[in-house]
């Protein structure tokens, strides 16, 4: 059976709230999944906007290699002459080889939304498809709200796919626009649909309303409908769109259809964090099959069984869509799981039964008193080596003050931070000024690094979090505090964790320092 994967990331994706791409991400994001082998990549609405127009034309001028390009757009408005009509038009002039062309198949819509005559509705569908198939194009109607619409007037419904299809449309997508179906409701219509459309002609386009976008998909795809739509990570509209990613692992690992080749599918995890970080998301790290948690074992029990057998809890091979399994060292962590982050880092062979006793009840100790080394896995590294003495810290800490200059609440506050450290038996002071004391206390910190490791200045500190732990104590709650740095070449996070934000703060800014130092200064 040919399916064919149909992503509309760049337009139902891109009305996602929060999302804004501009036409060098849109384009960035064509290349990429031409380079995974989406079959039609639906670009934009043909003159809707400058920036769409825009992408059509530059689009033209780039090699793509796998994927069909799509232009998305309406039927006639009611009423209107086909030949003038300026969606339409616009549709052709995008020069796209594929036409997507949206209309109301929904008797309520077309009477309470576009405000005309169900017959006239019929006539804008019949006109526009078969003005644009005879062009030279390959043209998609998508039946906006047709589940819908089926429900309230199952004729009509139809009706109006088999207007769609008898003019010249190559597919014809039935569109869950408002998300509410569950799979069995896509099963029930589709039954009745298959009666009149082959379903090989048939299509389907899900909204995640429910929860059930994917799980809707596939009940499409028993049925045997052949086009699937879709966008990167579910993005798209309220609740977003079905999950491409999920999808194409679904139908890989559990049905069996080989959509892509077995290295495509390896870049899966790649793909999905590309397009996160072209739109300005985090990789949402829960998401199946790709997310950095997908395949995270924390319960020291799983931990024990996923050492001896390594499907013990997870139904697959993470190393097939890119990802990589990960147990995590937590108040929940057992001697499995520090014995599994041992060998990561080569240093198991340090460590005897009574070491590894030790360090796992001092993590839980640390973990009780509102530390958590879960994602902090830089701090959790260096206790470990401090632990054995594996690493010689570069700079001690003799004292520090942080002062809050100003108290008008009218005027920008500054801080001033003061910092004296130990470094290669040399004492030094510095003393920065900052608009908060986070920021004052990692200026001073840097500035008395500099001065003996140059090659600091690479790191930054890219995030920073607070968490109150223990918020049944009010003001005397224990706050856990989370940086997350980058160099020019990876990312890491560290933890502190204390009644005083601003110790927590220093805890987790000094790891961050210490263990990118630990790790580059002997390079």
């Amino acid at each position: 059976m040919n399916i064919e994967l149909y992503d509309t990331t760049l337009r139902d994706g891109a009305q996602q709230s929060g999302i804004s791409l501009s036409l060098k991400d849109k384009i960035n994001i064509t290349l990429k999944l031409d380079e995974l082998g989406i079959d039609t990549i639906e670009g934009g609405y043909a003159g809707s906007n400058p920036k769409d127009d825009e992408y059509f034309r530059v689009i033209q001028k780039e090699n793509i290699k796998n994927s069909k390009i799509s232009a998305f757009g309406s039927t006639r408005k009611p009423d209107a002459n086909i030949e003038s009509d300026v969606i339409v038009n616009a549709l052709l002039d995008s020069e796209a080889e594929v036409l997507t062309v949206v209309g109301k198949s929904s008797s309520k819509q077309v009477l309470k939304v576009l405000e005309t005559s169900l017959d006239e509705n019929l006539k804008m569908i019949e006109e526009t498809i078969n003005f644009l198939s005879k062009r030279d194009r390959r043209v998609i109607y998508d039946a906006e709200h047709f589940f819908d619409g089926f429900y309230t007037d199952k004729n009509y419904a139809i009706k109006t796919l088999i207007t769609a299809y008898e003019s010249g449309a190559d597919i014809v997508t039935l569109c869950d626009t408002n998300g509410g179906m569950i799979p069995e409701n896509i099963e029930k219509v589709l039954v009745e649909v298959k009666k009149h459309i082959d379903p090989s002609k048939l299509g389907i386009h899900c909204h995640n309303d429910t929860d059930t976008a994917v799980a809707c998909t596939l009940s499409a795809f028993n049925q045997g409908v052949a086009h699937i739509q879709g966008t990167v990570n579910g993005y798209g509209e309220r609740c977003g769109n079905t999950n491409l990613i999920s999808l194409i692992a679904n139908l890989y690992f559990k049905k069996g259809v080989s959509l892509l080749s077995d290295e495509k599918m390896k870049s899966l995890t790649e793909v999905s964090n590309f397009v996160s970080d072209t739109v300005n998301r985090t990789p949402f790290p829960y998401a199946p099959y790709v997310g950095s948690m997908a395949f995270t074992h924390k319960g020291g029990m799983h931990a024990s069984a996923v050492n001896k057998y390594v499907d013990s809890y997870q139904h697959m091979n993470p190393e097939k869509v890119g990802n990589l399994s990960n147990i995590t060292v937590s108040e929940l962590a057992g001697r499995s799981n520090v014995i599994s982050r041992l060998k990561e880092l080569n240093i198991i062979d340090k460590f005897d039964n009574d070491d590894i006793k030790n360090v796992t009840s001092i993590i839980k100790n640390k973990e009780n008193n509102g530390f958590s080394y879960e994602v902090a896995s830089a701090s959790l590294e260096l206790l470990l080596k401090k632990e054995k003495r594996l690493i010689k810290s570069p700079f001690n800490l003799i004292e520090y003050d942080v002062r809050l200059k100003s108290v008008d609440l009218n005027k920008e506050n500054q801080c001033t931070a003061s910092i004296k450290l130990s470094i290669n038996e040399n004492e030094i002071e510095k003393t920065s000024i900052g608009n908060g004391p986070v920021a004052a206390l990692d200026k001073a910190l840097r500035e008395a690094l500099l001065k003996f490791y140059p090659s600091l200045d690479k790191v930054k500190l890219t995030d920073y979090k607070v968490r109150v732990v223990n918020e049944s104590e009010a003001t005397e709650s224990v706050v856990r505090v989370s940086i997350e740095s980058a160099d020019d070449k990876e990312v890491w996070t560290t933890v502190g964790a204390s009644a005083n934000i601003i110790e927590a703060s220093w805890m987790a800014l000094s790891d961050s320092m210490e263990w990118w130092l630990t790790r580059n200064i002997n390079d």
